[in-house]
């Protein structure tokens, strides 16, 4: 019997598309003038600044962990992205009075600071359920979901590259009481995402053959008893995690130089958030792996997740410079001038989804071209490319900067070069990996996995923030490990040797991880 395929996508396809586009439209709306925010108008340093905008999106990208276990265990993925947004939006709104009150310190700090706590928790319920719905739509064996990843990917950038124009536009004008308005339109933007899905879910958001998508779970008799005969191993699987996650995060907190200084308290000083997302991302990820219930197929395929995941934190930490050092880059080193008027800073973190939206269609083109030669390189390969690139973009900027004295400002052409080179490596890595999680998450597992994928960037974003804490100001040498940051050109090179050197080893690796992966290419 001959079977028809499918044309097109399906129409769900495309709400969730304009769902992520206005969430990602208030994600980086927000993000554009979070850093100016803070320096401008609370006159925070930039230590303090990148400490802050380190411990937010780290956290932004944690708790996508607790949302893929609640969706998966309680409320479904509809549920789960509603109350995100919503909550999202609230937080978006308390940004705005804290801008409203900027010169009352004692009024806007609390309220930036529970803003950020509510958009921390709705994009945990939010994130890793609306990614994995996008697999759901298709049959399993449907050689259409890498396209649809990438389309869905295109709806990131599409709201990524509105957000910073606008809320830019309205937001960075130079006047410290306008920022206010930039976090409104936000808050707006998110409120319209929830809107849209709420109308259109029912009807849209269907299998093939017609079952809605991302419902509660429905538990069945023989997985009651399975619950009720593995309690209490799980019970016992759950105590082991937490008393090995309490002894990381002491660890992680713990000041070292405290032992050689008896003059220093052992947590003096200490980084809590950042001891926290470590050491989740140590223990969540071996309690996952570990279930009983897991085949060994299946252990091994979760396994090559974590590889990549690993890897994908050098990616993230580099790349996000955008929001926290490279904005700083923008603003005072950057000739912005183009025929007479003078761009805002935040029109720069435009540029990389202006680049995505133009060049996503080329490279899903390139990719079909390979493959249809046989020529098309295995995931990790992509994603060792995307590294390299990534190098290869703080290269060009790090010459562009050599030299130059603090306060002297250059062309633009070194930033948007460097954003036009991250886009590429940006695209070799990012969709990609979202459609290789999907297809090597076990079912009953695949939001939860989402969210361990989200935790890499999670502790990428932590460390993107520690790392842009060294960016050089006052003429202040800085050191990282035994490397001195005296200047950009000193910076920028740190990050040419980091993602240079993960690159290596993950092309080295990426034969191994092809065959571990056994048939899902």
């Amino acid at each position: 019997m001959n079977q028809t395929k499918p044309k097109g996508h399906p129409k769900g396809l495309y709400l969730l598309f304009v769902t992520e586009m206005w969430e990602r439209f208030s994600y980086y709306g927000m993000r554009a003038l979070f850093m100016l925010y803070m320096t401008q108008a609370l006159l925070f340093n930039k230590e303090l600044s990148s400490e802050v905008y380190g411990s937010y999106t780290g956290l932004v990208y944690l708790t996508p962990l607790l949302g893929g276990y609640i969706a998966d265990r309680y409320w479904g993925n509809r549920r789960s992205i509603v109350w995100g947004a919503i909550v999202m939006a609230i937080g978006q709104f308390l940004m705005f009075l804290s801008a409203c009150y900027y010169e009352t310190i004692a009024i806007a700090q609390p309220l930036m600071f529970i803003g950020l706590g509510a958009l921390i928790l709705g994009n945990g319920l939010f994130k890793p359920n609306i990614s994995t719905m996008v697999g759901n739509l298709y049959e399993k064996n449907d050689n259409r979901k890498d396209s649809a990843f990438t389309i869905f990917y295109m709806g990131v950038n599409v709201g990524a590259m509105i957000a910073p124009l606008w809320c830019g536009l309205v937001g960075n004008t130079g006047h410290p009481e306008d920022f206010k308005w930039g976090f409104l339109s936000s808050c707006i933007g998110m409120l319209i995402g929830a809107t849209v899905f709420q109308v259109f879910k029912n009807k849209y958001l269907r299998t093939p053959d017609g079952k809605p998508v991302g419902m509660p779970p429905v538990s069945s008799t023989k997985q009651e008893e399975t619950k009720a005969t593995g309690a209490s191993t799980s019970y016992k699987r759950i105590s082991i995690a937490t008393f090995f996650g309490v002894i990381l995060f002491l660890l992680f907190s713990i000041n070292w130089e405290s032992f050689s200084n008896p003059g220093i308290g052992y947590f003096e000083g200490a980084d809590w958030i950042g001891a926290m997302i470590y050491a989740c991302v140590i223990v969540m990820p071996v309690f996952i792996i570990t279930d009983a219930s897991l085949t060994r197929l299946e252990q091994k395929r979760i396994g090559v997740i974590y590889i990549i995941a690993f890897f994908v934190i050098f990616f993230w930490a580099a790349y996000e410079q955008a929001g926290a050092s490279l904005t700083f880059f923008a603003d005072e080193q950057t000739d912005r001038h183009i025929f007479g008027w003078e761009m805002p800073a935040a029109y720069f973190q435009s540029f990389n989804a202006i680049f995505i939206v133009t060049l996503a269609p080329l490279f899903a083109m390139f990719w079909s071209f390979l493959g249809r030669h046989g020529v098309e390189p295995a995931s990790p390969v992509k994603q060792s490319i995307g590294l390299f690139l990534l190098s290869m973009g703080y290269l060009f900027i790090a010459f562009g900067v050599r030299g130059v004295e603090p306060g002297i400002k250059v062309s633009m052409i070194w930033l948007t070069g460097l954003y036009l080179i991250h886009t590429m490596g940006e695209l070799c890595l990012a969709p990609i990996g979202l459609s290789m999680v999907y297809k090597l998450s076990p079912v009953r597992f695949s939001s939860l996995l989402m969210g361990v994928w989200y935790l890499s960037t999670s502790a990428a974003n932590k460390f993107a923030g520690l790392l842009s804490s060294y960016y050089p100001e006052g003429g202040q040498a800085k050191s990282f490990l035994g490397y001195q940051v005296e200047n950009l050109f000193d910076f920028f090179l740190l990050f040419v040797f980091m993602s240079g050197a993960a690159s290596v080893v993950l092309f080295i690796l990426s034969g191994k991880l092809k065959k571990m992966m056994e048939g899902v290419e």
